[in-house]
């Protein structure tokens, strides 16, 4: 497993000032209403008690706190809401606050943010010292601490009205829920402002690297690795390894540290993983929220990687050169792979297709390095073609694509033409059936509701050729008001899905061609759709 040994394994945390001490007999003063030890005392386990001594103890000769920045990321269930509350509530009414302090808790939206404000007014409210000190504002979601006047405050993502704020302590709560960075970048400017300021971050694992939290996981990751040194930066991740065997209950008490003191509760993990054994979304769900699995797709995929797979069966080449097809052709700008996708129609009203991939030769080991994909093991296997230089050559391409239609009955070639204008031209001129195709919303709609219907009736046969797959997986898709699908787009900022876009461009012309349509199952959209 990933993750802080330190927390179990006794280790000494300096502690030269007294700083982490004080702030543990804080927290074991305070109460909690739902609280089972004697007195309804807060609950502070061995675990977290050990994280918040590695917060507070540390520091330089001068007695400035080490820790500037904490970045907890554990499964659901795990109390991660409260202990952020309790910390809030140390720079509030503790030994931590200044007099006029700004503590700020940060959620995704109005509704996460009250989450951990209501827990840190239920434990004021328990606690007779405390509720005397304090004023709260339960409209503002606002605590104030009357002598001092520190206020702890729970805000949400509109950060227009963010920024200006210089808080000593932010909670930021579920940072991979965050639909922009905003929010982070106006706290992560405003604590910069105030000396011995404190951020922690209590999040589950997010999805995909695209999204706002990723440069914060990953930059957490490399500082645990030891690739960074940064000693401001305070990384505690549990997570399960990828591949793990995700119903092994061994690997759910490795990554989930309360469960050895009765939380989350292990029937309930029981109850949803025995769900999850026969949905692909609940297992997802159940690695990324229990398990702290970062998956690699988004969180809203085109399609998942079960229903992908039902089309994998080994294909029968010599069979294909006695059938029909009709070819997609995306052609890339320097950053994406250029793709050629052949769409034999079967006779259940599926699809069996076959991919050409072309690199450029001097970009392999960018891209791999970039995406993670193994990009060199392809080129080397056969499964990309690399051609010279640092840019796709498009002569290559279009030789393979008269190749093909040498080899098999192609009856219309669809080219996007806005990089393929003159390969389109060429074509055309020696009598080959190219015909544009764009990808406009327009082109496209019918042809991702094709390319969908085929794969949801696990009537989309592939072969399992392992580049097209790593493009469908890294692909999401665009809706419009009325909910019809009208993109595809990446889901990872250097994945490729050009694969999956010729691949629905060849299905809508195969489909077209063969007088079928988009409309022939019972799930037709409301509306007019006009090409």
């Amino acid at each position: 497993m990933t993750g802080p040994t330190w927390i179990f394994d006794g280790s000494d945390i300096p502690d030269p000032f007294g700083y982490g001490e004080r702030a543990v007999k804080f927290l074991r003063l305070l109460k909690h209403p739902k609280s089972r030890a004697p007195g309804k005392a807060f609950q502070l386990d061995p675990w977290q008690e050990r994280i918040v001594r590695r917060i507070y103890g540390p520091a330089k000769e001068d007695g400035r706190r080490k820790v500037r920045v904490v970045y907890l990321q554990v499964g659901r269930g795990n109390r991660k809401t409260s202990l952020g509350a309790v910390l809030a509530l140390l720079h509030t009414f503790g030994p931590e606050r200044l007099p006029g302090g700004q503590v700020l808790s940060a959620a995704a939206d109005r509704k996460q943010a009250r989450i951990a404000y209501d827990e840190a007014l239920s434990i004021v409210a328990a606690v007779p010292q405390l509720e005397a000190k304090a004023q709260p504002q339960d409209f503002k979601n606002r605590l104030t601490h009357t002598t001092s006047r520190s206020v702890y405050e729970a805000i949400s993502a509109d950060a227009a009205t963010q920024y200006g704020r210089t808080p000593n302590f932010a909670l930021v709560d579920e940072l991979w829920a965050h639909k922009k960075p905003d929010l982070w970048h106006s706290l992560r400017t405003g604590l910069a402002k105030v000396a011995g300021s404190l951020c922690v971050i209590t999040t589950t694992a997010g999805r995909g690297d695209a999204t706002p939290d990723f440069p914060i996981y990953d930059y957490a990751r490399k500082v645990a690795a030891g690739e960074i040194e940064d000693e401001g930066f305070l990384p505690i991740i549990f997570e399960a390894p990828k591949g793990s065997d995700w119903t092994d209950e061994a690997v759910w008490h490795a990554v989930n540290p309360g469960l050895a003191h009765g939380y989350p509760d292990l029937a309930g993990l029981r109850q949803l993983a025995r769900e999850a054994a026969n949905r692909p979304a609940d297992r997802e769900a159940f690695q990324q929220f229990h398990l702290g699995i970062r998956l690699d797709h988004s969180a809203a995929p085109f399609v998942s990687s079960e229903v992908y797979d039902a089309g994998a069966e080994p294909i029968d080449l010599d069979e294909l050169r006695s059938r029909s097809c009709w070819l997609g052709v995306d052609l890339s700008s320097s950053g994406d792979l250029t793709v050629i996708v052949a769409a034999f129609p079967d006779e259940d009203g599926g699809y069996t297709v076959l991919p050409w991939f072309f690199c450029p030769a001097l970009n392999l080991r960018q891209r791999q390095e970039q995406s993670g994909a193994p990009y060199v093991q392809w080129e080397a296997e056969g499964l990309i073609t690399a051609t010279p230089g640092n840019v796709v050559d498009f002569r290559f391409v279009e030789q393979r694509i008269r190749d093909i239609c040498d080899e098999y009955d192609v009856r219309e070639i669809a080219i996007d033409p806005a990089l393929a204008r003159n390969t389109l031209n060429n074509l055309t001129e020696d009598g080959f059936p190219a015909v544009e195709h764009r990808q406009g919303s327009l082109s496209m709609m019918p042809a991702i509701a094709e390319l969908d219907r085929a794969l949801t009736a696990r009537r989309f046969r592939h072969g399992g050729h392992p580049v097209l797959r790593w493009t469908f997986l890294n692909v999401e898709v665009e809706t419009n008001s009325h909910g019809h699908m009208t993109r595809l787009a990446k889901a990872k900022r250097h994945a490729s899905i050009d694969g999956a876009v010729a691949s629905a461009m060849a299905v809508n012309r195969a489909s077209a061609g063969m007088g079928g349509s988009i409309y022939d199952s019972e799930a037709r959209p409301e509306g007019l759709l006009v090409l």
